[in-house]
């Protein structure tokens, strides 16, 4: 274990504890410990354990619960002990519980569901961010019984905050304009936040639903969204993400769809852009277009879009699942080339999840208990319930590991629905 901090420079104060959760002078957290000792200690555990051992004692339910804990982790771990979770949401979060996943000690922790609205129902297509110690979501599709007609989803314009020191809740700001499956990203070393783009679509309707190109930021600190300037075009289910380099940052929006066409003058298609379009923050926000990323018959839509830090690289790694491959962006060509093959089949690539943690590639995807080529590892009682198998590639070393782990719900997760992100204490 790593030397405890000195209490001259590192000790854990009372009056610093007050700002979250705090500790009494009266409080001991471990007997015959000094505090600052015995939060070293405790800040090992990792996050999945954290809510059980709120019930040891009133301190440890104080320090388990204050803004100092996650501060002090950051601060004290190595990188190699914080906890990298998936934040999983299998449906309307009003409705179902979202679940973290820890990947180190393989162990699920429900949180509370999100605050219900009696006219609302059905919310899908949202945006779900972290940021600090917080867990944002954003937007989406919903079915409301003050429109007409009730049977046509239209756009939320709702933000929520799940506060992880308080394990609560909170109603934020509405955006300005009402939307979901945008691109949405947080501005590195900021308090701010981006969405871009979006539509009214609903999961359960094929190519329906309005379009928009208007973009917003919002400043966390004064809880307010402002307008920015809009996307060239309407760009809807389009993703977002930031790309950091030296003293510059760069807002990316890929992919999408845009007008849609009708098969036989009946069943409506999207038409899918195959470019990009770039935000140079140092611009003041000139929006930069790109031009195609494939060959007309090479794809027809971009695939699942996740992005790597890594400091021995000039810039982040941008990886795109599509199919049973993976494929890396190449800037200088404005290309994706081939970059690794997922060991198992995947026979529907959109109920995959695919996310970027710890430096690795997460393609997960739900093994029903009837599927004859589930992971001979798990026990025969595992493989008939069904189970999420995770398989893990790890760009630097290219190498493959898989992770097959029991779901927290009995009917598992339909990936093609839920939403995924990640959060790191």
């Amino acid at each position: 274990m790593m030397s405890p901090p000195s209490s001259s420079s590192s000790s854990i104060q009372t009056e610093e504890l007050r700002g979250g959760g705090s500790l009494s002078l009266s409080l001991t957290l471990i007997p015959g410990l000094p505090n600052d000792l015995s939060a070293l200690i405790l800040a090992f555990v990792p996050f999945s354990h954290h809510n059980r051992l709120k019930s040891i004692s009133k301190s440890w339910k104080t320090f388990f619960s204050s803004k100092t804990l996650f501060s002090f982790r950051k601060k004290h771990l190595p990188p190699s002990h914080l906890s990298n979770l998936l934040c999983i949401f299998p449906q309307d979060p009003s409705i179902t519980s979202p679940y973290l996943f820890d990947s180190q000690s393989l162990a699920w922790c429900p949180l509370p569901p999100m605050p219900c609205n009696p006219n609302v129902y059905g919310l899908c297509n949202f945006t779900a961010i972290s940021v600090g110690t917080s867990l944002y979501v954003l937007g989406g599709s919903v079915f409301d019984t003050r429109s007409f007609p009730l049977d046509r989803p239209c756009s939320s314009s709702a933000a929520f905050r799940f506060d992880f020191t308080t394990s609560s809740w909170s109603h934020l700001s509405p955006m300005i304009t009402p939307r979901g499956s945008f691109a949405c990203a947080a501005i590195p070393d900021s308090d701010k936040i981006l969405v871009a783009g979006g539509g009214s679509r609903h999961a359960m309707f094929g190519a329906a639903g309005s379009r928009m190109s208007s973009v917003e930021m919002y400043d966390i600190k004064t809880d307010e969204w402002i307008a920015l300037d809009g996307l060239p075009r309407f760009r809807a289910g389009c993703v977002g993400f930031f790309i950091s380099h030296k003293d510059n940052a760069e807002f990316w929006v890929m992919g999408g769809y845009g007008e849609s066409r009708t098969v036989s003058g009946m069943f409506p298609v999207d038409e899918y852009y195959r470019d990009a379009v770039v935000m140079d923050l140092k611009t003041g926000g000139r929006w930069i277009e790109v031009g195609d990323m494939w060959e007309e018959g090479e794809r027809r839509r971009l695939g699942k879009i996740v992005v790597v830090e890594d400091e021995d690289w000039d810039f982040p790694g941008i990886f795109m699942l599509d199919g049973t491959f993976i494929y890396r962006y190449d800037m200088s060509s404005n290309r994706w080339w081939k970059e690794t093959t997922v060991p198992k089949k995947i026979l529907d690539d959109r109920s995959v999840g695919f996310v970027a943690l710890n430096g690795e590639l997460h393609v997960m995807m739900f093994i029903n208990g009837g599927d004859s080529s589930s992971d001979p590892r798990k026990s025969r009682q595992q493989r008939k319930a069904g189970f999420v198998l995770m398989q893990v590639y790890h760009p630097r070393k290219k190498t493959w590991r898989s992770v097959a782990v029991n779901p927290p719900l009995p009917h598992g997760f339909d990936f093609k629905t839920a939403v995924v992100c990640t959060f790191q204490v």
